[in-house]
């Protein structure tokens, strides 16, 4: 006995893919029609002399709202991954760039961090260590760098070569949108030539050279608001990085090592970058 097709049903299918295709084809539309605006701003920026096609505050702000106003079943990863794709994509329209990584840790995880946050576009450059990763950045007419956040054995304090004021800085530490089982979830800096405007400077990094360790410097750092970054042998002693909130980090550094008989520091700027943002925290508040 065969089962007689229900046609409201068939009919009801065929309406809802209708329906996706006409949402699949207004979101090609509308990406096209982005590019043409981005077609506009590279025109507009290149009449005013130009600029950097990167802009961390910007972005930030952008991914903050994304989380904030997302729901339903796409995943966040994939909706994060989406527009992190556009995103990279349209500044690399903007300005060619490549993504030069320290895969002296492994190759695997750190392309696919580089791929989740960039996309395919930007070529992607290996590199074995943090070292040369800045000096590719600092050859390049604008590429940047990823490099993993916590130091490993052998890296040294490569933070120190980001102290001049020409040198490169950190703009960013990735993943931005904090939460359990990132897919790209290695902690990473993203390293680029100074940007002149449009730096997000929630968080300051500062390099700092001291003669010896003392036991009370990691208390005294995390009572100040601070973190402990990096910490390596140089032949000034030791080399530090030390993150803080800004726009006061140097203060704090001072006051935080002096709490550590720390004396007469010299904290030197090597970049900035936006807060956080802990979706996980979000989800609480929405569920």
């Amino acid at each position: 006995m065969t089962s007689t097709p229900d046609k409201s049903a068939a009919a009801n299918l065929a309406a809802l893919r209708q329906n996706i295709d006409r949402i699949d084809e207004t979101i090609h539309r509308l990406l096209m029609e982005r590019g043409e605006i981005i077609g506009s701003l590279i025109a507009t920026k290149a009449r005013q002399g130009g600029g950097s096609a990167f802009r961390p505050g910007r972005e930030a702000d952008m991914m903050r709202r994304l989380v904030e106003r997302h729901a339903g079943l796409l995943p966040l990863d994939t909706v994060e991954s989406i527009w992190r794709t556009i995103i990279g994509t349209f500044t690399y329209v903007q300005a060619n760039y490549s993504v030069h990584v320290d895969v002296s840790a492994g190759d695997a995880a750190m392309r696919d961090s580089a791929r989740f946050h960039f996309g395919f576009t930007p070529p992607f450059a290996p590199h074995h260590g943090p070292q040369a990763v800045i000096d590719a950045v600092e050859l390049s007419g604008g590429d940047l760098g990823l490099v993993r956040a916590a130091s490993g054995v052998g890296d040294g304090a490569w933070w120190s070569r980001l102290t001049e004021s020409a040198a490169p800085k950190i703009i960013a530490r990735l993943p931005f949108v904090e939460r359990p089982d990132h897919p790209a979830g290695i902690p990473l800096f993203v390293i680029s030539k100074p940007l002149a405007e449009a730096a997000a400077e929630d968080v300051q990094l500062f390099a700092i050279k001291i003669d010896r360790w003392s036991d009370a410097l990691p208390a005294a750092v995390r009572a100040a608001g601070g973190s402990l970054v990096g910490n390596a042998a140089s032949e000034y002693g030791l080399s530090l990085l030390l993150s803080f909130p800004g726009p006061a980090g140097a203060d704090r550094i001072r006051s935080a090592l002096g709490a550590a008989f720390i004396e007469n520091v010299r904290p030197d700027f090597v970049g900035s970058h936006a807060a956080p943002f802990d979706a996980s925290s979000r989800a609480r508040r929405h569920g």
